[in-house]
């Protein structure tokens, strides 16, 4: 099968580009790297000549309100050049309860995203992860200092990068959902514990410190993003992970 990847290059990209090159399929991956411009359309309809898939993995360049014209513009392009080219699927990476926190921009940009894909005019599915492992030193990095790093209070269910890119390999391989699949990790935290078991696990003595304020994820109320009783869970533990990477 040949499956067209945008965003091909990034983390999970490039990590989806290598598994479902392994398990046999001819995986394309599509970025500016390789002459393909999202915003404008350039490149699209030769990255995407003879795919029966489109993985959709591109991230927008911001996370602030630029971020809602990056996504329109670029799911509107690519839904008009997937229907010219035939594509009979069309997957779409995004978050879980994605659609729970309209005070983010970059979480409605990525809300919007999904309606267009929705009402798009190709059998389409929404794979929606949790939190990547990888991520967690840079939200700590945002509210921090020599000796301090303040977190919120935030329920989250985070997943290893490899975990996300299985699931996303998974549900492009198989029969278009046309809904969400929801996935995270084993285990549910409180965003300052998670915090507090990886300063731990890397040696830092900082304190961590509970401040409702802090951060993008202040904003978040209750356990939007937690997986839900519907969400397959991924294998890989958090404490585990961090093992292996130190």
């Amino acid at each position: 099968m040949k499956l067209t990847v945008i965003g091909g290059t990034g983390l999970i990209g490039s990590q989806v580009v290598q598994k479902l090159t392994a398990a046999g399929h001819e995986a394309v991956p599509a970025a500016p790297s390789t002459g393909v411009d999202l915003l404008t359309g350039e490149g699209l309809d030769r990255a995407l000549e003879g795919a029966e898939v489109v993985v959709n993995v591109a991230n927008s360049p911001t996370f602030d309100e630029a971020s809602l014209d990056f996504f329109r513009t670029t799911m509107t392009n690519l839904l008009a050049a997937g229907a010219r080219a035939g594509v009979r699927h069309q997957v779409v990476l995004s978050i879980v309860g994605v659609d729970q926190v309209p005070q983010l921009d970059y979480y409605r940009a990525k809300t919007l995203q999904e309606e267009l894909l929705r009402q798009g005019p190709t059998a389409y599915s929404i794979v929606r992860a949790t939190q990547f492992f990888e991520f967690v030193n840079a939200i700590m990095s945002w509210t921090s200092d020599d000796s301090t790093v303040r977190l919120p209070a935030t329920p989250v269910q985070p997943m290893a990068a490899a975990d996300v890119v299985a699931a996303v390999v998974d549900v492009a391989t198989g029969a278009p959902l046309n809904g969400i699949r929801n996935v995270a990790g084993p285990d549910v935290f409180t965003l300052d514990d998670l915090g507090r078991i990886t300063l731990a696990a890397q040696g830092d003595d900082r304190n961590v410190v509970v401040d409702d304020k802090a951060g993008m994820f202040a904003v978040v109320d209750g356990d939007v993003l937690t997986g839900g009783p519907d969400a397959h869970l991924a294998p890989t533990h958090y404490r585990e992970w961090l093992k292996a990477a130190h």
